[in-house]
């Protein structure tokens, strides 16, 4: 048996606009979720799974689950109102929600931001403007105030890296290379200053990013296409990761934004402020890996999907890796042992505790006659990288605070709504016909409870 620590956290993960609802209930103002058309076939988020007000019967899921902590996002709309006001209604149920965890023996674990940028900020200009970055700030600063005397750790920005090269995707707005780079530097300074307020403020936890990181395999042995993983690595992952622990700039990544004539504006105070203030611990989000190919300049820029990769011209493609099983659902690439390489990478370079905030199977599920849900795809995808997870524990030696598959709960896809279900529990509705709402419990649910009891895997 693989066994875990005995203070390993066994969680699940969500995100705010993909799980509440209310979508502008109690004083909540809209986000750029709320605001942009939905995806062909796809619901709105106005109910979502109707977290906001069935809170309590899912956190006693949760519990049922055995679940010892819970990822999920805050939501900006529902704290702050466009005046700059504190909306005292969305604090109430975040604490609220913090508290019913605890009282379960479930250890909140927030992410601050989690592609939802309040609308009124993102027609100022969103992540360009450089004005968000003081306005992340006071919001960071309100939730730390009201809730980091029960919140250990805390996670920054969501996928960053996902939001920089498909913003099309996040909030609708396909940006130049020079304007996606600029926002992405005010996101890393704002970043860094919420470390800063956290930190002098000597709150009793942690504070790190969520990026979503995957190792990067070269399509051949020639030294070419060598040089393209080294390169693809940088872009995709060592841009946002050495910000946040190291607080400087990759250089490798650099040089691929100079070829794009898109380096950005910076000062030299907002240098000093990232090398000044940095990660305690890294969360990180893994769902694939990526395989790169030299390009040769001719292909035109692509920013794909976040799993099946994107062009650079002249310097990497993404290809597809044959000796990889794909997802039916997406086609995205599964490979287990790819996690393990990942977090391998990721410790050997930084020396950073890791905490896993996503990781899981997207399937569109099928409720049976009797009302239930057999979902042994899941369970075998992942006992697969539950045990990677164990391996680098016990055989690699790399410091893993816990597993928070995604996600716990179904919820809606950003992009394909609810026919791409992920959750350890069903929730009857579909895409335009709400149902009932009725949680559910999956086969994965059962499965996965029993690998908590038992804090082990079988190898």
């Amino acid at each position: 048996m693989g066994k875990f620590p005995d203070n390993f956290l066994w969680g699940g993960s969500t995100s705010a606009y993909q799980v509440e609802g209310a979508w502008n209930e109690d004083g909540k103002v809209p986000s750029v979720q709320d605001m942009r058309e939905p995806f062909p076939g796809t619901s709105d988020y106005k109910v979502a799974t109707d977290h906001y007000h069935r809170y309590k019967e899912d956190v006693k899921l949760f519990a049922e689950l055995g679940l010892n902590s819970y990822r999920f996002s805050i939501a900006w709309t529902r704290i702050i109102k466009e005046d700059g006001s504190i909306n005292e209604a969305g604090l109430k149920f975040y604490d609220n929600l913090i508290n019913e965890l605890i009282s379960q023996g479930i250890e909140p674990i927030p992410t601050v931001y989690h592609f939802d940028l309040p609308y009124w900020i993102s027609q100022k200009g969103g992540w360009q403007n450089r004005e968000t970055i003081d306005l992340f700030v006071d919001y960071c600063e309100v939730l730390f105030d009201n809730f980091g005397d029960r919140v250990r750790y805390w996670q920054t920005i969501n996928e960053q890296n996902i939001h920089v090269f498909m913003s099309a995707l996040m909030d609708g707005k396909d940006y130049s290379w020079r304007e996606t780079f600029q926002g992405n530097h005010h996101m890393l300074v704002a970043q860094a200053k919420a470390m800063k307020v956290y930190h002098e403020g000597k709150y009793p936890g942690k504070i790190g990013p969520a990026p979503n990181i995957s190792c990067v395999y070269a399509a051949s042995e020639s030294p070419e296409d060598q040089m393209a993983a080294e390169y693809a690595a940088a872009f995709r992952n060592w841009l946002f990761l050495d910000a946040a622990a190291y607080g400087t700039y990759n250089p490798q990544a650099l040089s691929i934004m100079r070829k794009l004539n898109a380096v950005p504006y910076m000062t030299d105070e907002d240098l000093e402020i990232m090398r000044e203030n940095t990660a305690d611990f890294i969360a990180f989000n893994y769902y694939s890996s990526m395989t790169v190919k030299a390009s040769d300049g001719d292909t035109k820029i692509k920013k794909g999907d976040q799993q099946l990769g994107f062009v650079v011209p002249g310097i990497f493609e993404a290809v597809s890796n044959p000796k990889l099983e794909k997802t039916e659902f997406s086609g995205w690439e599964i490979d287990p042992l790819g996690l393990r390489i990942t977090a391998n990478q990721m410790y050997s370079r930084y020396g950073l505790p890791l905490l896993i905030t996503e990781n899981g199977l997207g399937q569109a599920d099928e409720l049976t006659e009797d009302g239930k849900i057999h979902d042994d795809y899941r369970i075998d995808y992942l006992d697969k990288h539950i045990k990677q997870v164990s391996a680098l524990i016990n055989e690699d030696g790399v410091e893993m605070i816990g597993y928070c598959p995604w996600s716990v709960i179904d919820l809606i896809s950003t992009h394909e709504g609810y026919k791409k279900r992920y959750g350890f529990i069903y929730v009857n509705r579909d895409d335009f016909d709400l149902k009932d709402l009725k949680r559910i419990k999956k086969d994965s649910f059962y499965w996965y409870k029993n690998v908590i009891e038992a804090n082990a895997i079988e190898d």
